[in-house]
């Protein structure tokens, strides 16, 4: 599989990463041998690159990625992690104390010394203007407990205010067809500073594999159930802050426009990865045979102008007015 590199820091990434917030909570009941077979499936399949985070099953998926690369001591898998949710989301709370108790948290689940990446987990918006945060954070990596850092922000006006920072390696950001706003100023912005875009969500919580209608009902424990106003964390993780009923109608349209050989979630990664700017994409998955369908997506044959023009006038009719002027 194609790699390309992190911004600034000049390490690479597969073009086509896994997310794995699937393996750890709120996304139904997870069984562990699945999880594991989840991240057998994904590398068998090129992916090299795996993100997760401290709060997914309170640290399960970071030790359920230990567990799967214990056994398997050669392999150069890039791991990135997020740390910032396990407090009250308030701006006091990011400092360097509590920075390095997450740190030594995480690397504890990982199995690891140095942790490759480590994000700040979409903070409060005033954290990402602090000085302060962001010193502690080059304290981190003086100390060898990171090699580099990143943010995973909500808004695009947050994404430009990190890439002004020096320091920063990477944003991860919510990119997929029906959230097209980080293509206007962000995905720009962070190719002149030689910022890596990690690509999160891109799939709408499944909206885009085309797989749900109006009467699909998920599980009391799944986001997609409990979050979709907003009620338990922001409303843009959930179906990307569209209104399912209108999304479930936009999809099947979008599934209208794959071509032969495409599945619709297939599209829809290799619109992702056919955006100048990204560096990866992180598609989660529940099952071996969705990790393979993913990670395929990377050799697909390019999407046409025309393909890529009738993607963008759905998104403008159907999508546009709900999201752009909130994230």
């Amino acid at each position: 599989m194609d790699e390309r590199v992190i911004g600034r820091s000049g390490q690479r990434a597969s073009v086509v990463g896994l997310g794995t917030w699937q393996l750890g909570a709120d996304w139904g009941d997870v069984d562990e041998k699945e999880a594991l077979s989840v991240l057998e499936a994904a590398v068998e399949s090129g992916v090299a690159f795996f993100d997760t985070a401290d709060v997914y099953g309170d640290g399960r998926s970071e030790q359920t990625i230990a567990t799967f690369l214990r056994g398997r001591p050669g392999l150069d898998i890039f791991v990135a992690t997020k740390m910032g949710r396990r407090v009250d989301q308030i701006p006091e709370n990011y400092v360097l104390d509590n920075f390095r108790a997450w740190n030594d948290r995480s690397r504890r689940n990982l199995g690891v010394d140095r942790l490759d990446l480590v994000q700040l987990h979409c903070p409060p918006t005033p954290v990402y203007s602090t000085d302060e945060v962001f010193d502690a954070l080059d304290t981190l990596v003086e100390e060898e407990r990171i090699a580099q850092y990143g943010v995973s922000v909500e808004t695009c006006a947050e994404a430009l205010t990190a890439i002004a920072r020096p320091g920063v390696a990477s944003v991860q950001i919510i990119l997929n067809a029906f959230r097209m706003k980080p293509l206007l100023e962000v995905l720009p912005a962070a190719r002149e500073a030689g910022v890596g875009i990690i690509a999160r969500v891109p799939l709408a919580s499944g909206l885009l594999s085309g797989k749900y209608t109006k009467d699909t009902v998920f599980p009391a424990n799944d986001h997609r159930t409990y979050n979709r106003h907003g009620e338990s964390f922001d409303q843009g993780e959930t179906f990307s802050g569209v209104d399912y009923d209108s999304g479930v109608e936009a999809a099947v349209e979008f599934a209208g426009l794959a071509p032969e050989g495409y599945t619709p979630a297939q599209l829809a990664l290799r619109w992702i990865i056919q955006q100048p700017g990204v560096t990866t994409v992180i598609p989660g998955a529940r099952s071996p045979e969705q990790a393979r369908a993913n990670a395929a997506a990377a050799s697909l044959p390019e999407l046409s102008a025309g393909t890529l023009t009738a993607i963008r006038d759905l998104y403008d009719r159907r999508i546009k007015d709900q999201v752009e002027s909130r994230w």
